[in-house]
């Protein structure tokens, strides 16, 4: 050791327990098994899913008209609706698996190399770019809604199925199943959705390619934030790649669908990575706050429900009022010019799900129906989110000490999406972009879990109840019977690691001094 080392022996103990731990023994062979086959999982399902994305018309629903050269692109092959569920349950099973695999092998010791997972990602976000977007036709809505705006309508007053009337091309192309409701979603993401239109004319897959780019930039952004912010410690940063950047099963969710869950998490998880200590006195500045602010702001004007974001970073701020004022001003700096814009009809719009139970949780199996709430279950729903969101934020320890914001929005977001009644695997990225700065815990294998059996359960998308008899029973089965109690078992879980603070975390991950933003 070098004699240059200054200060007391408690000291020294103290600052080498916060580097990384330098792995000096190679890996077992279990270890190099569960490490290569993390690496066969994910890779085999994004292959999968690549392939279904460049074969959707041949299965999927609602058939869309591919413009002639522009992307989105497809392939002529055709394949069976058998097929491509059969080929997509397989992936999720196979990818879900392998992300477990991966963070088996890191706890052992081992390292998933970080570059082969950076490259697997960015290979998976560029080709589901310019692919058709797959496993959900909420794409072609938000193409509506954009269309909407272009033609001088407000998408918080007219329909898709307005639009269809009108015999535009691009409500034509609009699916019938959330055609009678207005947009849920916010100015931002309508402002989005309007450019899309803008650039893709009427052309819905033209329209959904630019909002799918736009997605995988944000996406990108979120890696490449990652990447730097781990970059002290080699097995953190495979970490971030694995639960961020290769996660076969989020890649599906957000950018083959091309949902607009990737952009308001980027715009959130960058707002709560701006508030920064450089040490454990240091406080980030008015400036940092405001910033934060401003980009968690724009996170809830995409997705309201992103307002878990706002609140953990106002309890971050609890104990400096001139935090929590510049932050409050920088999301209000946002947020009221644009709902101010919009009227009345743009809040109202917010609260138009507010009596729907999303298809296959635990709730609608055993309170509710299978399309509606009942009373009680959306009481139970908000109760029991408040009690272990409370929970979280008093036991859910520290995981990233630089990142003040990071805990209690990762705290409330893993309340909201393991206990709220309305819930699909696009919205778990507000959890995992969080969850990818955070050091292994018990946490990890519950979030996985969950994120598997949901994904599964939506694929192969929006095709329908298939016919065929086996599809059929795999189909209702997963949906009304074994998804609901997995879901209700990870809930079960989760309260019982926050009671009994079992979560095996291991050491608070180190950011670096310098480290952005």
């Amino acid at each position: 050791m070098s004699s240059g080392t200054s200060g007391s022996g408690q000291d020294l103990g103290d600052k080498l327990a916060t580097q990384p731990v330098a792995r000096t023994a190679a890996p077992d062979r279990l270890t190099r098994w569960l490490a290569w086959s993390a690496v066969a999982g994910i890779i085999g399902a994004i292959v999968i899913m690549i392939a279904a994305s460049a074969t959707r018309n041949s299965w999927e629903h609602v058939f869309i008209r591919l413009p002639a050269g522009a992307p989105p692109w497809e392939l002529s092959v055709r394949v069976s609706l058998t097929l491509a569920s059969a080929a997509l349950w397989t992936a999720a099973v196979v990818g879900g698996a392998g992300m477990i695999a991966g963070l088996a092998a890191m706890r052992r010791g081992g390292l998933v190399p970080a570059r082969l997972l950076l490259g697997a990602g960015l290979v998976a976000v560029a080709a589901f770019t310019v692919l058709p977007p797959t496993g959900s036709t909420d794409a072609l809505d938000y193409a509506a809604f954009g269309r909407i705006a272009v033609l001088g309508h407000s998408p918080y007053v007219m329909t898709p199925d307005d639009l269809r009337r009108t015999g535009d091309p691009v409500g034509r192309a609009a699916p019938r199943t959330w055609g009678s409701f207005v947009s849920v979603y916010g100015p931002a993401g309508t402002a989005e959705q309007w450019a899309a239109a803008e650039l893709g004319g009427t052309s819905a897959a033209r329209i959904a390619f630019w909002l799918k780019l736009w997605d995988a930039i944000a996406f990108g952004a979120v890696v490449l934030a990652l990447d730097r912010l781990t970059r002290a410690d080699p097995a953190q940063r495979a970490r971030a790649h694995l639960l961020w950047s290769a996660n076969p099963l989020l890649l599906w969710v957000l950018i083959a669908a091309g949902h607009i869950d990737a952009m308001a998490a980027a715009a959130g998880f960058l707002g709560l990575i701006v508030v920064r200590k450089r040490g454990p006195a240091d406080d980030p500045g008015a400036l940092r706050w405001l910033t934060a602010g401003l980009l968690v702001g724009l996170a809830v004007d995409l997705k309201v429900n992103y307002v878990l974001f706002g609140l953990g970073l106002a309890w971050a701020a609890r104990r400096s009022v001139t935090a929590w004022l510049s932050a409050g001003a920088g999301a209000a700096i946002v947020l009221l010019p644009s709902y101010l814009w919009f009227g009345a009809p743009a809040a109202r719009a917010l609260f138009s799900h507010g009596a729907v139970a999303s298809i296959g949780n635990f709730y609608q199996t055993y309170f509710g129906s299978r399309q509606h709430m009942v009373p009680h279950a959306l009481l139970l729903g908000s109760l029991a989110f408040l009690a272990v969101a409370a929970l979280l934020l008093r036991r859910l320890p520290d995981g990233v000490p630089a990142l003040p914001a990071v805990q209690p929005a990762l705290a409330l977001s893993v309340a909201w999406l393991f206990l709220w009644p309305y819930e699909f695997p696009w919205y778990d990225a507000a959890a995992l972009c969080l969850l990818a700065l955070y050091p292994a815990s018990r946490l990890d294998w519950l979030v996985l879990i969950r994120l598997t059996a949901a994904t599964f359960t939506f694929m192969p998308g929006n095709a329908g109840f298939p016919v065929q008899h086996v599809l059929h029973v795999i189909t209702t089965g997963m949906l009304f019977y074994i998804a609901p109690v997995i879901l209700l078992a990870c809930a079960v879980a989760l309260i019982w690691l926050a009671l009994t603070r079992r979560w095996n975390m291991a050491s608070p991950a180190v950011i670096p001094a310098e480290a952005p933003p």
